[in-house]
């Protein structure tokens, strides 16, 4: 049994699909969240700068005695994740796996696709662990970059026409490729599933992969004996590098909880 809060950190707002998935599944855990705003997008920075970034976000996490880390971010994941890992004692999670398991799993035609940031998608991390599950598995990855300014805005509606005109345009070759299952290799990507879903329409099944790693993530510490014991009243502290008010409204909406008040604003450099 462990006290301690898990460690959460993501470039901004996508972080927040692990945590409402975890405190779904852990209601009585201790969250951390930290979103860096203040520097997003990470996709489309070089890699030595993620690797900066990466340390300074967990740096600020490790500083709340946490027994656990999620790197909540794909971008990290796809370049930092190995370093950190060999750098933290406790367990570091990554959101790569879990996906790509769940996505092998659901494909029928074994045609699965993948959208994700410059970053991740140049990383070839989705590609290369589909591939280790599945030889025979078909995978066609697209970046998306500006799914991740248009989910920061609060454009996630289905029916908003700048995020509709963004998604046909990037989805197009995806749609005509035959793919059934699409991994969201960004945790921002699910807050726009409905505008996603309606654009690829019903027969593409879609992974998220905040959900699937926050699944992972809490049977992973329940086989560690670490948890704290407690079936309710787990609290969430939020920490973002940016405006608390913008930060504040969207994940309000996405949480379906009002979290001002819960939020501070901090500097990690």
């Amino acid at each position: 049994m462990d006290k301690r809060p898990i460690g959460v950190f993501d470039s901004g707002l996508g972080g927040l699909t692990v945590v409402k998935k975890i405190a779904e599944l852990l209601p009585g855990e201790d969250i951390i969240y930290l979103g860096d705003t203040g520097r997003i997008p990470y996709g489309s920075r070089s890699r030595e700068t993620i690797i900066k970034y990466a340390f300074q976000d967990a740096s600020f996490l490790s500083q709340f005695n946490i027994k656990a880390m999620v790197i909540a971010c794909n971008t990290v994941c796809s370049v930092a994740f190995s370093d950190l890992e060999k750098e933290y004692e406790i367990p570091v999670y990554e959101v790569v796996r879990a996906p790509a398991a769940a996505a092998a799993k659901q494909t029928i035609n074994n045609k699965i696709g993948v959208i994700g940031t410059a970053a991740t998608i140049r990383s070839g991390t989705y590609e290369k662990e589909l591939k280790k599950i599945n030889p025979g598995l078909t995978v066609f990855s697209i970046p998306c970059p500006l799914f991740v300014p248009l989910v920061e805005e609060g454009w996630i509606d289905a029916e908003n026409e700048a995020a509709q005109s963004v998604a046909k345009s990037y989805l197009g070759t995806l749609k005509k490729s035959g793919i059934d299952t699409l991994i969201l290799g960004c945790t921002h990507y699910p807050l726009l599933r409905n505008v996603l879903s309606k654009v690829l329409g019903t027969g593409v099944s879609l992974i998220d992969s905040g959900a699937e790693t926050a699944r992972f993530v809490t049977k992973d510490l329940q086989d560690r004996d670490g948890l704290n014991g407690n079936k309710t009243g787990g609290t969430i502290k939020y920490y973002v590098t940016d405006s608390i008010e913008g930060f504040s409204g969207v994940a309000s909406v996405y949480l379906e909880s009002d979290v001002l008040g819960k939020v501070e604003q901090v500097t990690l450099e």
